[in-house]
This record gives structure tokens, C-alpha cells and sequence, in this order.
């Protein structure tokens, strides 16, 4: 199921605290990164946030910027972006400031959490879903009912923890603080848990006044079977753009793909007729800069933005052989091949029986159908 664009935004001291344990919130920037976090508010469809910051900070949550609610509103979009918050008893207190300032408000919460919000008095539109609540039901009930595309989570640790350890985030907005807490008893941005392997990537940083602003994204492809993670939309996004770059044809695919080890290193990218080559294919052209002894491929995964090929005239091994070939036993997809050129083409099919591993991704379908308009009428 298609999810939102997931970012975590948090402020921590340098010894990684999110709050001291005194009776007042902890001011860990200043009003230049208030006014960024107010931007990045005003760019989202949504704000979420767990019932323990709503208890320990009584927040808000508002876009303070009458210039940027007044853009929001001349985009067809609401005032203020939609406030989420999440509970799975509904033990919260109906008079904080979350419930009566901004625009629209949802609880999302179990059975009995509805019940209690409920008997409370919480104003808010109440939302159940189920038993009990699973972080991915959260973001696929955004999606699919409220239209939420981009959704920003301000805590708290708990929230941001769990929302990383399920692989669910696509992005993290971190300032640093130059101050240090020190009280073991106060709160930690993240806990601990079986985080994802590999390093996360650097897409910036940047000072403001006395603090740091630092920007990562997830880089290990995902284990779940049938199931993709923020980095495989991440990779995907990226074979998508590669298909960008191919010189156009009239008698084949614009294709991306890309290869990844289980750590999130990239092994190799390549696109159709890359290099001058007017025949080859995507993954033949990332495929071929690997080294074939390199262990990684066992447990690598390809990214591309049409399925690899079950057919081809124009070499004698078609792109899904090659795949399994390498070693290679999970493809991530955006788009299965139409009958353009091939009938009844099935290249997941192939790589489905040799073993591996196939997700399509359809919510990117879009991105790698465009470098083929002139091809699909």
C-alpha cells in the first residue's frame, strides 16, 4: 500500500536529550529554527504527534507564519496542515492547547482509546483502528482516507523510535544543540532497539545561529518479504530519475536500475543505452560493473524502474536471467512491462521462479512512465 513521505524532526542537546526533567519545556534552538520548523510545518499535509508529548509539552503545533498559511490557502490547500495525534489508551486531557487551536484534529487510536477519548471529551474527530495500533495501519489510514502525502512527526522519542525500527521513515530532521542535559531520568530522542543496518546518507547540513541542522535518509533496502521499506522508495526514486538520462527510442524502454547491498552501499547504477550502447538495457549496464565474485550480490537488491526483461532480440540473455545470474534474489519495481514491444511480458514471473524476491512499487508507475510517453500513446 502506498504510505506518505514519513519525516522525523527533533531537537536534541549534544549528549542526545530531547527535554531536561525540570518543570519547563527545554528551548534547545532559537527563533532562526523556529522559523525553519515553522516552514517545514507549513510544507506538510500533516502533523503527528504520540499522546506523551501532548501530556509532557501540551503543545500547539501551529504554522505561526500568517504569510505561509496565507500561501497554503492559495494553493487549495487548509489553513493549517492536518494535526494528528496518536494514543492507543485515549487517556489524554481534553482541555490541552492541542485540541482548540489550529485547524482540523484527529485521534487515531484502539477500541477501548476511542471509548475513553470519547467519555473524556476530547475534541477531536476519533478514529479507530482496531485492538490494537500498528504504525503502518497509522500511515496507510493517512494516506488512503486523509489524503496526507507528507506527513510531519514531532515526537516524541517513542513515536520516532518505534517509526525507525519498523522502517517506516523516510527522512531526519536533526538539530543539534550546543548544551548538555546530563540527567540519565530525562528523555532520549531514540531507544534502544534492532535498528536497520548500514549507514544513513547525508543529504545536508546546515548552521543556524548556534545550531546544526542535519538531514539523513535511510539507505538498506528492506527483508520483508513482498514488503518495502523507506530506502526502497528512496532507490526507486532514484532508478526512476536514471531513466531520465536515456537517449530516446523508438523501439525500446527508457529504463533506470540500480544495485544495493544489503547495507545500503551502492554497488552500481546504469540506464538504457548508456554509453553510446544502442541496445543495452538498464540492469545488463549496472550488472556489468559489479564484480560477479562480489559476495554482496547474494544479498543485494535491484532497483528498476520497468521490470527486468523475460524477452529480448536484441541479446541473447534477457535482464531477469541476468539478475538471477549475479546471484541476486530481490527486485524492486515501479512498472511491469506492457505489450509494447513484447507480449505477454513477465519478467517478474521469471524472477519470481528462479527464486527471487519481487515488489512493485505502482505509486512511482508515474515517474517511470514519463521518459516513455512518446512509446505508451
Amino acid at each position: 500500500m502506498p504510505l506518505p513521505y514519513v519525516l522525523l524532526s527533533a531537537a536534541v542537546s549534544l549528549d542526545g536529550f530531547l527535554d531536561d526533567t525540570g518543570p519547563e519545556r527545554l528551548l534547545l534552538s532559537g527563533p532562526a529554527d523556529f522559523d525553519r520548523v515553522d516552514e517545514v510545518r507549513a510544507a506538510a499535509d500533516a502533523i503527528l504527534i504520540g499522546a506523551g508529548t501532548i501530556r509532557a509539552d501540551n503543545p500547539r503545533l501551529l504554522v505561526n507564519s500568517a504569510e505561509r498559511r496565507a500561501a497554503r490557502i492559495a494553493e487549495g490547500r487548509p489553513e493549517y496542515p492536518l494535526k494528528v495525534a496518536v494514543s492507543g489508551t485515549g487517556e489524554l486531557d481534553p482541555a490541552a492547547h492541542f485540541w482548540h487551536t489550529g485547524g482540523d484534529r484527529l485521534l487515531l487510536t484502539t477500541d477501548r482509546g476511542a471509548a475513553r477519548a470519547r467519555e473524556l471529551g476530547v475534541a477531536a474527530d476519533i478514529v479507530t483502528l482496531g485492538e490494537e495500533l500498528e504504525w503502518r495501519a497509522v500511515l496507510e489510514y493517512l494516506h488512503d482516507a486523509r489524503g496526507v502525502r507528507r506527513l510531519m512527526v514531532e515526537g516524541g522519542g517513542t513515536v520516532h523510535t518505534q517509526l525507525l525500527l519498523q522502517e517506516l521513515a523516510d527522512e531526519i530532521q536533526l538539530v543539534l544543540a550546543p548544551l548538555f542535559v546530563g540527567d540519565p531520568a530525562a528523555p532520549r530522542l531514540f531507544g534502544p532497539g534492532a535498528y536497520q543496518r548500514g549507514r544513513l546518507r547525508l543529504l545536508e547540513t546546515r548552521r543556524i545561529e548556534d545550531v546544526v541542522l542535519m538531514r539523513y535518509v535511510p539507505t538498506a533496502p528492506g527483508t520483508g518479504r513482498g514488503a518495502a521499506n523507506a530506502a526502497d522508495r528512496h532507490w526507486l526514486a532514484l532508478a526512476c530519475e536514471l531513466a531520465a538520462r536515456c537517449p530516446p527510442s523508438r523501439t525500446a524502454f527508457s529504463v533506470g536500475a540500480v544495485v544495493v547491498a544489503a547495507d545500503g552501499t551502492e554497488l552500481a547504477r546504469g540506464y538504457s543505452r548508456e554509453g553510446g550502447d544502442p541496445v543495452v538495457h538498464a540492469e545488463e549496464a549496472a550488472l556489468a560493473k559489479t564484480d560477479p565474485a562480489d559476495p554482496r550480490l547474494a544479498t543485494a537488491t535491484v532497483y528498476s524502474s520497468l521490470e527486468p526483461c523475460a524477452h529480448r532480440s536484441s541479446r541473447p540473455v534477457p535482464c531477469a536471467r541476468l539478475v538471477l545470474d549475479a546471484g541476486v534474489r530481490r527486485v524492486v519495481t515501479a512498472w511491469r512491462e506492457p505489450d509494447t514491444f513484447v507480449t505477454a511480458a513477465d519478467g517478474s514471473g521469471v524472477l519470481a521462479a528462479g527464486g527471487a524476491d519481487v515488489v512493485v512499487l505502482a505509486e512511482y508507475a508515474g515517474r517511470a512512465k514519463a521518459p516513455n510517453g512518446h512509446l505508451l500513446g
